[in-house]
């Protein structure tokens, strides 16, 4: 039985979530999630360094087959999107390091494949999260996020491999 294991990322300033979600033949399963958080007072290096080493855990404790990350957005903030943009590139410069292929996907794209509507609430998504990989409990919105981006790029795949098969 071939098992894909996918580490998504919503990469923030403040917390990074991240989430492992196999996929086994046709099921989905949870591996594990959790935040990365960054300490109030930190400047934007150690920030940046405390995403990059907490996602380094990760992905040498799962071993990881890629990692699928949240693209950005449209912010009215343009420093709260450079921030964002600091943090995406640690963690797409973290899988790198560790040869891992890096997937982007648009928060609409992901919530369209997790709920199947790409204005969903993040409620909704996490609740989705909740009920695909039948976890006893709903997780934090930064794990959910990160769970959903995987869960995203599995749906993906099995989706282009459908396509692919259907020619």
């Amino acid at each position: 039985m071939e098992i894909y294991r996918v580490l998504g990322v919503d990469p923030g300033s403040s917390v990074t979530g991240y989430g492992i979600v196999e996929q086994r033949e046709n099921r989905l399963l949870h591996g594990e999630n959790g935040e990365i958080t960054i300490p109030k007072k930190a400047s934007l290096p150690q920030s940046l360094k405390k995403i990059y080493d907490g996602l380094q855990k990760v992905i040498r404790r799962c071993s990881p087959d890629i990692m699928a990350v949240e693209d950005l957005f449209y912010y009215k903030n343009a420093k709260t999107a450079l921030k964002l943009g600091h943090a995406r590139g640690i963690a797409i410069l973290a899988a790198v390091n560790a040869d891992l292929d890096v997937y982007e996907y648009s928060p609409l794209e992901i919530k369209q494949a997790v709920v199947g509507y790409g204005r969903a609430t993040k409620s909704q998504t996490q609740m989705m999260v909740k009920e695909l990989l039948n976890l006893p409990e709903v997780v934090s919105f930064d794990a959910s996020d990160a769970l959903a981006v995987a869960i995203c790029h599995i749906n993906s795949i099995r989706m282009k491999d459908a396509l692919r098969q259907s020619r």
